[in-house]
C-alpha cells in the first residue's frame, strides 16, 4: 500500500511539472504573438480614382479614422498613395503594384478604383468608399452580407431629399440641369434617381452629358438658358471642375444644389449631403476592424452616418435668392 502511494504520488508530481512546462511554453508563444503583432507595420496602398476635393477628404478622413483606433503612420502603419488621375486603365495599374507588393490591405478610393481592385486580388483585403451602389459595381453581394474580400461605405446620395430641397428653396423652378460622366456607373444610378424625384415633383431634367473635365464648362453654357437651377451629382468628372461649374452658374444666376459639402464650400447653394472627411473616417474605423482580424467578408457596408444640411446665404445673395426660413431654421450649417 505505502509503495502505491509513493508511486501514484511520483506519477501527480511528474504529471504537475510536464503541465506547469505546457503551461509556460503556451504562455510564452502567446506574449511572442502578441508582442510581433504590436510590432508590426501595416502596409496599406491607396488607391484615388482622381483628385478633388470629395475624394482628397474621404482619403485624409480614412488615415485620421485609423489613427483613432491606433494605427498610425510613422508607428505601425506605411501608407503608399496612387491617383489615377481619372484614368481607368491606370487604375488597374495601381491595383497589380499593390498586389505585387502584397501589401496588407488597400483602401480604394471611388468605383473605378475599388473595381479594378477587386478584380486584381480576390485574397488582400479591399476597403472601399466614395462608391455609390457596391452591388451594382459587382463589389460585393449585398450590403448586408458582402461575402468576398470587399466591405467599406457607400456614398449614396439622399437625391429625393436634395431634389425637395431644391423645390422648397426655388418653388417655382422647372427645369434643372445635370451635368455628368455617363460612363461612371455611380452617376448614372444618381440620374436614374433623379428623373423619378423630379417627376414626382413636376420638375423637367435638363441633362448635359461629358466624357473629362475639360467638357464641363461648355456642357454648362449648353444649356444654361434652359434651366432654373442645376444639380450636381457626385460624379468624379464633374468634381474635377467643381470650382469653375459653380463660378459659371453663378455668373449666370443659375442656383447650384450640391449632393455633398465641398459643392456648397466651393459656393454652391445648399445641399443635404455628405461630408466626405465624415465618410472616411468611418471607413478608416472599419479598417481598424479588419487590421486586428476581422475579415471584409463579414462586415457590412455602410453608408454615411452624418448627412448634413448646408446653406450657403452668402451665394445666395450673389444670385438674387432669398432662400426661405423655414429651411434655414433646420440648417446643421448656414455659411454667411
Amino acid at each position: 500500500m505505502k509503495k502505491l502511494l509513493t508511486t501514484t504520488l511520483v506519477v501527480l508530481i511528474t504529471l504537475t511539472l510536464i503541465l506547469t512546462g505546457c503551461g509556460a511554453n503556451s504562455t510564452d508563444k502567446n506574449s511572442d504573438d502578441s508582442s510581433a503583432n504590436e510590432s508590426k507595420v501595416f502596409k496599406i496602398g491607396i488607391s484615388q480614382y482622381v483628385e478633388h476635393p470629395a475624394l482628397d477628404a474621404a482619403r485624409e478622413g480614412f488615415i485620421e479614422g485609423l489613427k483613432e483606433e491606433g494605427f498610425e503612420e510613422g508607428k505601425n502603419v506605411e501608407f503608399s498613395l496612387e491617383n489615377a488621375q481619372a484614368d481607368f486603365p491606370t487604375t488597374q495599374t495601381i491595383a497589380k503594384k499593390f498586389s505585387s507588393e502584397n501589401v496588407d490591405l488597400i483602401l480604394a478610393i471611388a468605383t473605378p478604383s475599388a473595381q479594378s481592385a477587386a478584380n486584381v486580388t480576390k485574397d488582400i483585403p479591399i476597403l472601399i468608399t466614395a462608391v455609390t451602389d457596391p452591388v451594382s459595381a459587382g463589389l460585393v453581394k449585398s450590403l448586408e452580407s458582402p461575402e468576398t474580400n470587399v466591405t467599406g461605405t457607400t456614398d449614396m446620395n439622399p437625391v429625393k431629399q436634395q431634389f425637395e430641397l431644391l423645390k422648397e428653396i426655388l418653388p417655382d423652378a422647372k427645369n434643372v440641369g445635370i451635368v455628368f460622366n455617363a460612363a461612371e456607373a455611380n452617376s448614372k444610378v444618381q440620374v436614374d434617381i433623379a428623373k423619378e424625384a423630379a417627376k414626382e415633383l413636376g420638375l423637367t431634367i435638363v441633362e448635359a452629358n461629358v466624357s473629362n473635365s475639360s467638357e464641363v464648362n461648355q456642357a454648362i453654357q449648353t444649356i444654361a438658358d434652359r434651366i432654373d437651377a442645376i444639380y450636381v451629382p457626385t460624379d468624379n468628372t464633374v468634381a474635377s471642375a467643381i470650382g469653375a461649374v459653380v463660378k459659371i452658374c453663378n455668373d449666370a444666376k443659375i442656383p447650384v444644389i450640391g449632393s455633398e459639402r465641398a459643392h456648397i464650400d466651393n459656393g454652391g447653394l445648399a445641399t443635404i449631403g455628405i461630408d466626405y472627411f465624415l465618410l472616411g473616417k468611418q471607413t478608416g474605423k472599419m479598417a481598424a476592424r479588419v487590421l486586428k482580424g476581422e475579415k471584409p467578408a463579414e462586415i457590412p457596408v455602410e453608408d454615411s452616418k452624418d448627412l448634413k444640411l448646408i446653406v450657403n446665404k452668402k451665394a445666395a445673395a450673389a444670385i438674387g435668392i432669398d432662400v426661405p426660413e423655414a429651411v434655414l431654421s433646420k440648417a446643421d450649417e448656414v455659411i454667411e
